[in-house]
């Protein structure tokens, strides 16, 4: 999917630079400083997270979180406005409530379910003077003015490296002299329809979007440290409906795929398997559950309900883990092969992260170690001050990651509007 793109000649139309405007432009709004509350919202096809949090010089406090269980979402599409509404309104109350605030706007997530990513060059003429910032937007412009088709938006542009005429991997070249600055840019795409959906939901539920991120990239800002990223690093959420891998490598995001199966299709084989009804079968999979059969006594044995008016059963544990196991491995076969085949397994020196709520599963991270051969660890959130035991769990990571993102955004923005280039790289070294 993020093959490196052929460059693609033609600026976007003036219909998509509309829709871009309607589905992207910040909620109006005074510009926020150090102090002010900052919410995410992850829409999620099991659960909605939302989490406050507020911004001060160099961390960012977590106020109050919420949860609701979503209904009107499955794998990713949305099935039910009504019910994505309701669970919203939900989510977002019990957050502003535990922060004692109102909240008016929020980061909201979009799963790589609905994105697509390719690489992009641009290329600018400097007659051999030094480069000034404005250059530096220029390019990266030039890189952006690619042709999409109508049915997607650009909704997150990053720079992957700057050239100054024959010399590569730049990642500042601001006061540099040459005569062609050139750059890569990594540009993720959504889809327009999935984007109107998100943005309907939460105009319904009283509130505006200040920015829709991807989901990877907001997880990453809380999960990942600089070095990680640096010299390569993936993230993989294992959620309720489906798996999502994302490559990082050279301080930027490389690569997303998604996957159609997670913690639900667990669910699902239990219940199965098992002869269970299904919210049985998730009870279980919380209890007992396990990613290694050959780590479970074989004398350990549970009570497993049964279907309809017959009695329950005795089962052996590892009967249960065997399951799971099984379609654990299958996930992460797929992974592995995702990452073989898009080049990328060789580039991931520091290993693998993992979240989402079925990497609660015992012993998941050694199961990835033997399957996908590099170095896992499970993802904790970092960079955090105030009630962080709230939103340790990795159900969370994309709300709190959200909040996260939109914090170094408008710290950003503000900074740079002020010219506070100093500061800047202050707000940014104490969020790392």
């Amino acid at each position: 999917m993020d093959e490196p793109g052929t460059r693609r000649e033609g600026l976007v139309t003036e219909e998509q630079q509309q829709q871009q405007q309607l589905l992207q432009e910040p909620a109006p709004q005074e510009m926020r400083g150090p102090g002010e509350l900052i919410v995410g919202l992850d829409i999620g096809s099991t659960k909605i997270c939302a989490v406050v949090g507020e911004m001060f010089q160099e961390h960012v406090e977590v106020l109050g979180m919420g949860s609701a269980a979503s209904t009107g979402m499955r794998r990713g599409v949305l099935i039910s406005i009504e019910n994505t509404v309701e669970g919203i309104r939900a989510a977002v109350t019990q957050a502003g409530e535990m922060a004692g605030c109102e909240v008016g706007s929020v980061y909201v997530g979009i799963s790589a379910a609905h994105v697509s990513g390719f690489s992009s060059p641009g290329i600018l003429t400097i007659n051999n003077r030094e480069i000034r910032q404005k250059d530096v937007q220029a390019v990266i412009r030039e890189a952006q003015s690619v042709k999409i088709s109508d049915n997607q938006q650009i909704i997150h542009s990053e720079p992957q490296e700057f050239m100054v005429d024959h010399q590569s991997g730049i990642l500042n070249p601001l006061g540099m002299s040459g005569v062609r600055l050139a750059t890569n840019v990594h540009i993720v795409t959504a889809d327009v329809t999935a984007l109107r959906n998100l943005t309907t939901c939460c105009n319904r539920a009283g509130l505006q979007v200040a920015e829709v991120v991807l989901e990877s990239i907001a997880s990453a800002s809380v999960l990942l440290d600089r070095e990680e990223k640096e010299r390569g690093v993936a993230l993989l959420d294992i959620g309720g409906a489906s798996t999502e891998l994302a490559v990082f490598s050279g301080g930027a995001i490389k690569h997303v795929w998604h996957y159609g199966y997670g913690g639900n299709s667990m669910t699902s084989d239990l219940a199965q398997g098992l002869s269970t009804p299904m919210h049985e079968a998730e009870r279980l999979k919380l209890m007992y559950g396990g990613a290694i059969a050959s780590m479970i006594k074989d004398n350990f044995v549970i009570d497993v309900p049964s279907t309809g008016d017959r009695k329950p059963r005795k089962l052996s544990q590892r009967v249960l883990v065997d399951i799971i196991e099984a379609r654990l491995t299958e996930i992460l076969q797929e992974v592995n092969k995702e990452l073989i085949s898009s080049g990328f397994h060789k580039r991931i020196a520091t290993g693998l992260v993992l979240t989402g709520g079925s990497s609660l599963v015992p012993h998941i991270a050694d199961l990835a170690e033997h399957i996908i051969g590099v170095p896992v660890r499970l993802g904790s959130p970092r960079g955090l001050a105030g009630r962080v035991e709230i939103v340790e769990s990795p159900r969370c990571t994309a709300a709190v990651g959200l909040v996260l993102h939109g914090s170094r955004q408008l710290a950003g923005a503000a900074l740079a509007g002020q010219g506070g280039v100093g500061r800047l790289k202050r707000w940014w070294k104490g969020l790392w």
